[in-house]
């Protein structure tokens, strides 16, 4: 080989490897500190662009279980609801039941119209305020500034796609088991359930009820005012209106069950997503510090080697000493 000032072949080949092996130790050392083998699009386009794609179906299906959660909440509220509901019928039961014994005592009669107006009255509140994040399910109205839907709308997977609960305010008139309740919908809830008659869905109070009149005397809807008959009939009636809250729950209970299901599922898909970026996209940490350790050793011998090389020129001078 031939040596000249001017072109140093040695040290060329020296300094290309020594870049060549510098840019692989900078990649290494990114991967590293970063945990990613694939951190930018410029490691590896097409890795990198179905990660991000990916990345956005994560964020999409959290917010899909975010939504599963709040709709578990309202359900459970409202079913918290609708059971102290069926605790205030039973009380209601037991005070119509009372009518019997005291057939033909006005002021008692009085009394026990009175306590079943009270009964009323927490029932309805109870389905007034049974709301979540403006969501009820037991009032008859979105009036109040506080209800803004009587319907539970939730979105159950990344496509979009959505179920509804409806509210039961609306649909509690219909046949629950062999129980026809006949009261008026849209109204609040003892009128939906046949207790109360006119009674406004936002009404705070409650003054009157189907049973007795508040004077002493047997309501419009039960001819005789002493048989034991029309206490029958008055009792079968709340009957048929706890038949129809305890359906309410059922119903409830079905979608609790569906919604854990769905929520537990939710976070699988949301999990396996997770994994399948880190397949893409996380580093090899034993095999990068393996990496490491080869590249750091290769850098150490490849600035030797351009030192070596270097030294070449300086070697020419002693071909002109005399």
């Amino acid at each position: 080989m031939s040596l000249s000032v001017n072109t140093n072949l040695s040290a060329m080949v020296a300094l290309e490897t020594l870049n060549a092996t510098q840019t692989q130790l900078s990649q290494t050392e990114n991967a590293v500190s970063t945990g990613k083998k694939v951190s930018t699009a410029a490691d590896n386009a097409a890795a990198f662009g179905i990660s991000q794609q990916m990345q956005g179906n994560v964020s999409g299906q959290g917010a899909v279980n975010d939504g599963l959660s709040f709709a578990s909440q309202v359900v459970s509220s409202t079913n918290t609801a609708a059971s102290k509901i069926i605790t205030l019928l039973n009380s209601v039961q037991a005070a119509v039941t009372s009518v019997g014994g005291n057939t033909g005592d006005q002021n008692s009669l009085n009394q026990i119209s009175q306590q079943i107006n009270g009964y009323l009255q927490q029932i309805d509140t109870i389905a007034q305020t049974a709301t979540t994040n403006g969501v009820n399910l037991l009032a008859g109205t979105t009036d109040s500034s506080a209800i803004q839907s009587n319907n539970l709308y939730y979105v159950t997977g990344l496509q979009g796609n959505f179920a509804t609960v409806s509210g039961f305010n609306s649909t509690i008139n219909g046949d629950m088991s062999g129980a026809t309740v006949t009261g008026t919908t849209g109204a609040s809830l003892t009128d939906a359930l046949g207790l109360t008659s006119g009674q406004a869905a936002s009404a705070t109070t409650v003054t009157s009820n189907v049973f007795l009149d508040g004077s002493g005397g047997i309501g419009a809807g039960f001819s005789a005012a002493a048989s034991t008959g029309d206490v029958s009939t008055m009792i079968a009636q709340v009957q048929k209106a706890i038949v129809a809250m305890t359906n309410v729950t059922s119903q409830l209970g079905s979608a609790t069950n569906l919604l854990s299901s769905m929520a537990s599922y939710g976070q699988s898909v949301s999990d396996n997503l997770t994994a399948g970026i880190g397949a893409l996209t996380d580093a090899d940490m034993s095999a990068e510090s393996a990496q490491l350790t080869s590249l750091q050793t290769k850098q150490s011998l490849a600035i030797k080697s351009l030192t070596i090389a270097n030294g070449q020129s300086q070697n020419i001078l002693s071909l002109f000493q005399g």
